[in-house]
């Protein structure tokens, strides 16, 4: 089957295609015989009941440096010219963010968008979890002080993130006499006005984070991302370093509970992450980590999802 996509992510010119899962995904569309074409999300209109993007046609190369070759733009029809449309910007999930999975959610009926922008909307990483509670650790999601206190007391160290952000970016260990928490949680609440998470630290993230792959709810592989000297991140993105794995029993339980809800809900490129047995996030966005993946196992984790894509199309 030929496809027509077209990609919603940010700048390819700022991608790094070492590891970029996007980029993958588009190498593997172009050998597939593929038509790509490339936008960015602002670039998103609803005109005369339809959905538009101002894309450019793309093709792209394995060559650092010199990776694309971007068309000149118009002005396309997602819902009359594309079969699939891959939303792939980075968060933040900001109101931009929610406002795009909107107009993408006009589609539905016309053209297969990837990840279902509405169950996109509907499973913010950091809150979409929360509904495998038993497979997490203690956390708490909030903005006051003094119930950041009581669960540091009861739990010991924790670490505090930003509810919706990404890439590790802004993620904090608190000793259970660090002084800085008060600070801390008023500078959270003066950056952001959501709540923010509190989990308990779990310090056998020094063996690493696991970040495994599930495409329609079956497990693609996985990969140990572990912290560099000196840091609790283990985010690729944070200088954090890959290393083969396998999964646990216990990695695989997690993986047979989430895996029916993701296929369910239309989410086919998923990334969660898993730290000593600890469910932490469910990535649903815009996941990474399947090129790192392919390098260990020898595996095509980007065709098993182009695979899973034309399956629910033929549906």
């Amino acid at each position: 089957m030929s496809l027509t996509v077209a990609v919603q992510m940010d700048p390819i010119e700022r991608i790094n295609i070492a590891g970029d899962s996007s980029f993958a995904l588009m190498l593997k569309a172009q050998e597939r015989g593929y038509t790509l074409y490339h936008y960015l999300a602002d670039q998103l209109s609803w005109r005369g009941g339809r959905v538009i993007a101002h894309a450019r046609p793309v093709s792209v190369r394995n060559v650092a440096g010199d990776h694309y070759t971007l068309g000149e733009a118009r002005d396309i029809d997602l819902g009359s010219e594309v079969d699939v449309v891959l939303m792939r910007q980075d968060p933040p999930f900001d109101i931009g963010y929610i406002t795009a999975t909107h107009l993408l959610e006009m589609l539905e009926g016309e053209t297969l968008v990837v990840n279902n922008p509405r169950e996109v909307r509907n499973a913010p990483e950091k809150l979409f979890v929360t509904q495998f509670a038993d497979l997490m650790p203690p956390t708490l999601i909030t903005r006051r002080l003094e119930e950041v206190l009581a669960f540091r007391k009861k739990h010991g160290a924790i670490v505090v993130k930003p509810l919706h952000g990404n890439a590790g970016a802004a993620v904090f260990k608190l000793g259970e006499d660090d002084g800085n928490l008060p600070a801390l949680v008023e500078l959270f609440s003066n950056v952001w006005r959501e709540p923010f998470m509190v989990q308990r630290f779990l310090p056998k993230v020094s063996d690493g984070d696991k970040r495994i792959v599930l495409v329609d709810g079956k497990v693609a592989g996985a990969i140990n991302r572990l912290p560099k000297a000196g840091e609790i991140r283990s985010n690729l993105a944070a200088g954090g370093n890959a290393a083969k794995t396998e999964l646990t029993p216990r990695e695989e339980e997690i993986c047979a509970r989430l895996g029916p809800e993701l296929e369910r809900r239309g989410l086919i490129f998923v990334g969660i992450d898993v730290i000593d047995g600890n469910l932490t996030e469910i990535n649903v966005t815009s996941p990474t980590g399947i090129v790192a993946i392919d390098r260990f196992n020898g595996t095509d984790t980007a065709g098993m999802i182009w695979d899973a894509i034309l399956k629910r199309l033929s549906r």
